[in-house]
């Protein structure tokens, strides 16, 4: 990587120091009634550890925030705040809200760094669950599950734990070594991490899972597929590839592990990014930073643009050009018959008034995603809707159609923000550790129970 590219991939908004932040926290008014929990979907306990943290309290601080968040490291950088806990912040309306989200990432670096949490587990006697996958979901249920008293392991496919923290969102939002941090946080409470354990493959199975001795199994697998522009001609051409497909290969290039030339865009080029979540901003920003110029083509207008305020203004700054009510039509190749394969050239563009063509070099799309199919294909009895999503119940809270086995996050709940599958994943460990506890009083009282 060239030194201009380094710098490139920097974090963009840098943390608090020690001072800066109880600085800030002394500003917050402790109010009666903090709307700013209300806006947390999690539910943090916002005023208590802020008010901590302005006494200079950091250990009491990430004390409090354990009660309620496994990856605060995570939430204080990703999190749309400025929608959330934020947004609600009663001097928000004088524009001069708390920062809670760098008040938050403060606390939880500091209690890394200086290594201040001593938590008092309870025995890993209560149960054993297993947890596929190691996204924020899985993350979640397994620190919850582990301060419950449950031992756990989580089955995670790649090489490294992290899910879409790890792979999908790029550093300059996220670094990895603060996701690296957080894990090692959860892992510290007990939790067990299997890698390059793919289930649904070689042998690897819910079934297989059971037969270890697990009283449950969460799948926590994400949305893993991104869609595809179906009818759309010239979507195949070389050069249409996906928007997760550039993260994932910027991410292993800023780590060192994949060179410069794999990653699929050279400066110069000219990007179009489909979409308007927040996938859409990484991928352009990201390509901008490449040295791509960027223009991001949305269908809707830009109120209904999902993607967090914040990083749609930070796009705009940095260049990224946009394009609202506009629909990519065609994608047109070069018409190279010396060529392996016809590249793309020009892409045909229908707005709200007319029609054009204009020339492309790489279209990035951002679409939304999909649940893989493994799993379940590989498992009976757990049924899914007609996109694929996994059917859960209420009672025990994320259970889906086959006894024993929970889901959350993503691949029940459509893609959502870090956050919101956090909160969910809250909700189903709470109903694993009833269905479990049910199981084994029922077993204490010799009624036989399978997992069938």
């Amino acid at each position: 990587m060239n030194n201009d590219e380094t710098n490139n991939f920097q974090v963009v908004h840098h943390a608090f120091s020690p001072l800066e932040a109880i600085t800030e926290a002394k500003r917050c008014l402790h109010c009666r009634v903090p709307l700013c929990v209300k806006g947390c979907p999690i539910g943090n306990h916002i005023p208590d550890f802020i008010h901590e943290l302005s006494k200079g309290n950091i250990g009491s601080a990430m004390s409090i925030i354990n009660e309620t968040s496994n990856l605060p490291a995570i939430c204080g950088r990703v999190c749309p705040h400025e929608k959330q806990c934020q947004g609600h912040c009663v001097m928000n309306k004088k524009g001069k809200p708390i920062q809670i989200g760098r008040l938050e990432a403060f606390i939880a670096d500091f209690d890394t760094d200086m290594n201040l949490t001593r938590e008092l587990l309870p025995q890993k006697t209560r149960g054993k669950v297993a947890v596929i996958g190691s996204g924020p979901a899985g993350l979640t249920v397994a620190g919850d599950l582990a301060r419950k008293g449950f031992m756990v392991t989580i089955y995670e496919g790649q090489e490294e734990p992290g899910g879409v923290l790890m792979y999908g969102i790029p550093e300059y939002r996220l670094p990895k070594d603060v996701v690296r941090k957080e894990i090692a946080k959860i892992q510290a409470l007990g939790v067990d991490f299997k890698l390059n354990c793919l289930i649904g493959r070689n042998g690897m199975t819910v079934d297989s899972i059971f037969a270890d001795g697990y009283d449950a199994i969460f799948m926590g697998t994400g949305t893993a597929l991104p869609q595809e522009l179906k009818g759309v001609p010239g979507s195949k051409l070389r050069g249409v590839s996906q928007s997760s497909y550039l993260l994932h290969n910027v991410n292993a290039y800023n780590e060192g592990a994949m060179s410069r030339d794999m990653v699929p865009l050279k400066a110069g080029e000219k990007v179009g990014v489909i979409g308007g979540g927040n996938v859409a901003m990484d991928a352009a920003r990201t390509a901008i930073r490449l040295g791509a110029d960027v223009t991001v083509i949305y269908r809707k207008t830009q109120e209904e643009m999902p993607a967090i305020e914040s990083e749609y203004n930070d796009a705009v700054k940095e260049g990224v050009k946009f394009v609202w009510q506009t629909n990519a039509i065609e994608f047109i190749g070069d018409g190279n018959p010396d060529k392996k394969e016809e590249r793309l050239k020009e892409v045909r563009l229908q707005g709200p008034d007319s029609e054009h063509v204009e020339p492309f070099d790489r279209i990035f799309l951002a679409i939304g995603s999909r649940p893989a199919s493994r799993i379940v294909s590989t498992t009976n009895g757990i049924d899914v809707d007609d996109k694929g999503y996994v059917i859960v119940k209420d009672r025990p809270c994320g259970m889906t159609t086959r006894p024993g086995v929970f889901a959350g996050g993503d691949v029940v709940h459509r893609p959502q923000t870090v956050v919101l599958a956090m909160k969910a994943a809250q909700q189903v460990a709470e109903g694993i550790a009833q269905y479990v506890d049910a199981i084994k009083l029922l077993q204490d009282i010799g009624m036989k129970v399978e997992n069938s």
